[in-house]
């Protein structure tokens, strides 16, 4: 098993994540010995990592502010990444999930879940500065809103990831204008693009955009 970032482990085309938590699972994911298997069908960061992601910013001892977290999957590995001296936060406001990521947070004490409209970041401005502005909201406006996320609590040179769901923002366009648009109004907004990654086959019409302040 090689280690491809801080962190992250595959073995032939199988991600994992070394378990925060031994011996317990979160989704049903296999464990092999301290590691958790990272299915990239149900994880848009596990699906960029397979499709050749070149830079991960979330690294151990990170600060992250994860934007609609649902239940947890993908933040479940965050927090085995960035372990036990890093943090996530959380953000969700669908009350049908969030009882899942509410008993994540308990067993995972580097887990902050906070029930909040990732459109209002006033709502948990107590949260501290953070390396990475994670995005993975299904709205129109998901790019205006990692962008006001990371006004709030990006440091200066710390990246944003947003997950572009191209039909919640246009379905009259296809996906690589879309991706194109998004890219476009990152830059208007300052920041640098990294890498635009397309998350087919696992996710279908999705790309993921890298980005730093």
């Amino acid at each position: 098993m090689k280690e491809i970032f801080d962190g992250v482990f595959r073995d032939g085309k199988n991600l994992y994540t070394k378990n925060l938590v031994p011996g317990r699972k979160v989704y049903g994911e296999k464990l092999v010995g301290d590691k958790r298997e990272w299915d990239p069908s149900r994880s848009k960061l596990g699906a960029a990592i397979a499709n050749g992601l070149k830079e991960l910013p979330i690294k151990p001892s990170c600060k992250v502010m994860y934007l609609g977290a649902s239940t947890g999957t993908t933040v479940s590995h965050v927090s085995d990444i960035v372990g036990a001296d890093g943090f996530v936060y959380a953000i969700e406001f669908a009350e049908r999930v969030l009882r899942n990521l509410l008993d994540l947070s308990k067993e995972r004490r580097n887990i902050a879940a906070i029930k909040a409209d990732a459109r209002k970041p006033a709502e948990y401005a107590w949260a501290e500065e953070c390396d990475v502005v994670f995005c993975d909201v299904a709205d129109p406006q998901e790019t205006e809103i990692a962008a006001r996320n990371a006004d709030e609590f990006l440091r200066k040179g710390g990246h944003i990831m947003i997950s572009i769901k191209s039909q919640s923002i246009d379905v009259t366009k296809q996906p690589a204008q879309i991706y194109e648009q998004e890219r476009e109004r990152l830059e208007k907004a300052g920041f640098h693009i990294v890498q635009i990654i397309d998350l087919e086959p696992y996710e279908q019409k999705h790309a993921m955009i890298v980005a730093r302040k």
